[in-house]
């Protein structure tokens, strides 16, 4: 059942999701496309604290890229993302917390 799970990789998965900013930079993420200037603006976030959580996001291919002219865009494509803010969406409904992912 569990042969083809490389539990190395999961646990590196869990580890970038176990961190309310980077749940809310992915939530974003997978809303649409953000530079970092405004995606810092948007969380409240130093650029730079910003550009540490991508770089960590980025290391593990959950988000992309695309440049247009000096700026950078970020964006989540990742079904695994998607999926788990789904199922934390589901659970913060369940249990009555006003979680902002069930927002």
């Amino acid at each position: 059942m569990t042969s083809n799970l490389d539990f190395d990789t999961a646990a590196d998965f869990l580890s970038v999701l176990a961190n309310g900013n980077r749940l809310q930079i992915f939530r974003r993420l997978t809303d649409r496309e953000w530079d970092v200037g405004s995606l810092a603006k948007e969380l409240n976030l130093s650029q730079s604290a910003l550009s540490q959580h991508l770089k960590r996001m980025r290391e593990l291919k959950l988000v992309e890229t695309r440049r247009e002219a000096q700026t950078i865009f970020y964006y989540c494509q990742s079904a695994a993302v998607v999926k788990i803010l789904l199922v934390l969406s589901d659970i913060a409904e369940t249990d009555g917390g006003g979680s902002e992912l069930a927002a």
